[in-house]
């Protein structure tokens, strides 16, 4: 890519596009293009149609996508799945159409089966069945995997996938109701501190509520009192996080150096699992995550874990070692990457 390449970021607000587009500005890229939901709804056919057509963009990362942690998975099925597909099928398709010379596709390792051997590697894809709990998003990842490697052995565009593992970082999603496991818990253990502290007026402003009263009603329905937090499964289940900005410029890196015909061998006269696996190949559980960011944050009540509530998955492990000899490797640890995390957290509420 050129400095001056014209790039469009979608899903440019979110955990992953925000930190993408810090990433190629910060190494001199200034012909980005960003557009919000209002802006260009990507679920809407003929408009996405008209962008293309308006802007022709020559690069496109897809990153925008409906996500959220295991509750909003399990609950709004049929809207993850909807979505998710909807939006790749029209800016996969429209960058064919349009001659997009490089096109960068986001998933997610909760692609691969529910018992895939650890650490996950790219050739378990579709191995063995899916955990329930996230199966309709998986599904539509998977799908955006295969239009990426369809497209470009049919047409010759030059698609990549890439599947980053359990993603933290500034910009992350702090909903009590839909956000993923690390940032959740880093909120909850927050809001508990500040109960245990009485520091009352901070708490309301947090959740923009009237009363603290109120304040107290709604985390009680998360488990968050003064005194303890609870969370949901055993503690037990194991899982690797990546540093976003460092997945941020795990992507740049594919971008400006790797091409599709990077991504796979011939050995088997076929051309399938093509895409890419971002982690770090370290993991830890949820017990010991917990109790890192109560450190963290210095809290001092207790932790309770609720074992009437489902674990998902005991063990993800991503194996990386496709990404790391094509040239890349992850930089930020998990308790320094967590601080930065919650820092930046504390300051955007400050802000509000």
């Amino acid at each position: 890519m050129k400095k001056n390449s014209k790039i469009y970021i979608a899903g440019h607000r979110g955990l992953v596009g925000s930190a993408i587009v810090k990433n190629l500005v910060s190494k001199g890229y200034t012909n980005l293009v960003c557009k919000t939901h209002k802006e260009l709804d990507l679920l809407n056919q003929s408009v996405v149609e008209k962008f293309f057509k308006e802007e022709k963009p020559e690069y496109v990362i897809l990153a925008a996508a409906k996500v959220g942690g295991i509750i909003a998975n399990n609950t709004y099925r049929a809207d993850f799945i909807y979505e998710n597909l909807q939006i790749q099928n029209n800016v996969i398709h429209q960058s064919y159409l349009h001659k997009v010379k490089k096109l960068l596709f986001l998933g997610s390792t909760c692609i691969y089966p529910k018992n895939a051997p650890q650490p996950m590697s790219e050739d378990s894809l579709l191995t063995s069945p899916l955990e329930y709990t996230n199966e309709p998003y998986a599904i539509a990842k998977i799908a955006g995997i295969k239009m990426c490697e369809s497209y470009n052995i049919q047409y010759g565009t030059n698609f990549i996938s890439v599947m980053p593992t359990n993603l933290y970082g500034p910009n992350d999603n702090f909903d009590l109701e839909t956000s993923h496991v690390l940032p959740a818990l880093i909120r909850k253990i927050h809001l508990a501190r500040l109960l245990n502290e009485k520091k009352y007026d901070e708490v309301i402003k947090d959740l923009h509520v009237n009363t603290i009263e109120e304040a107290k009603t709604y985390l009680s329905k998360f488990g968050v009192t003064e005194t303890q937090v609870e969370i949901w499964g055993s503690g037990k289940p194991r899982r690797e996080f990546l540093y976003s900005e460092d997945m941020a410029d795990a992507c740049v890196f594919l971008l400006e150096n790797r091409d599709f015909k990077d991504t796979y061998s011939l050995k088997n006269k076929e051309i399938k699992n093509t895409h890419i696996n971002i982690g770090t190949g370290v993991d830890i559980s949820i017990k010991e995550l917990a109790e890192l960011i109560q450190s963290i944050i210095e809290f001092k009540g207790n932790l309770v874990f609720n074992t009437s509530k489902p674990d998902g998955t005991m063990i993800k492990l991503t194996d990386s070692s496709k990404l790391q000899s094509l040239g890349w490797k992850y930089k930020t640890e998990l308790e320094i990457g967590i601080k930065i995390m919650y820092d930046w957290y504390k300051k955007m509420k400050n802000n509000c």
